[in-house]
């Protein structure tokens, strides 16, 4: 088996999520945080023969630079790494999944609140923003169909703050202020399709690749007051 340039790129982003994680057989991958409030969730073009654990998935990722072209060879407790012409390989074993943070199943979206695209470059200026106001939270609000998505210190109301306003969906005769934690949206690059609910919990759907986000929100996220 060879893996793709795509499903090496959700690899090295679902390593940013969590660095262990089980590939059941088939074709998904999931991902979830040590603090369960991120999960992930991406179809792939391979079909996985087995189960298998890796504790470091970057370590892992690494082996497979190790040789040009790796192919894959599965065995019930380690893979065997190779490159093109079967000069150099590396067998790598698989980790129980008793020592891993798991999800077997994806979250079931309540009915949204709020509806909006997310573009990559509009995600891009919230981080930067971000980075130069030295703030770590996403607040949504909407007005007259409009919605803000701005940079804050919710525990700061004094604070400088970074806005930009996207075309969404929401019911315009409920208050609504959903705080999402930057460090949490880490997601592959991309356009996305974004729902939140009142529930506390946001999914974002890439629009060009088969990867699913799910994201709790803060908290200190507040719904019809």
């Amino acid at each position: 088996m060879e893996l793709s340039d795509r499903t090496l790129n959700v690899l090295k982003n679902f390593s940013g999520i969590n660095q262990n994680l089980i590939i059941r057989s088939g074709n998904t991958i999931r991902t979830i945080s040590e603090a369960r409030n991120v999960l992930g969730t991406a179809i792939v073009d391979e079909q996985f023969p087995q189960d298998f654990g890796i504790y470091d998935l970057n370590e892992f990722i690494g082996v497979l630079g190790l040789v040009d072209t790796p192919r894959l060879k599965f065995k019930d407790e380690y893979v065997t790494v190779g490159d093109s012409v079967g000069r150099s390989k590396v067998k790598y074993f698989f980790s129980a999944e008793d020592t891993l943070t798991t999800s077997k199943k994806d979250i079931t979206m309540p009915d949204p609140d709020v509806s909006f695209v997310l573009t990559n470059d509009t995600l891009n200026k919230l981080k930067r923003a971000a980075s130069t106001l030295g703030h770590n939270e996403v607040s949504i609000t909407g007005k007259d169909g409009v919605l803000s998505l701005s940079v804050v210190d919710s525990q700061n109301s004094t604070s400088n703050t970074f806005s930009i306003d996207v075309d969404g969906e929401f019911k315009p005769d409920v208050n609504f202020n959903f705080v999402i934690s930057i460090g949490n949206l880490k997601i592959l690059p991309g356009d996305y399709e974004v729902q939140i609910s009142s529930k506390l919990i946001t999914q974002f759907k890439n629009k060009e690749v088969n990867v699913t986000y799910w994201i709790a929100l803060e908290k200190s996220s507040t719904f019809g007051v």
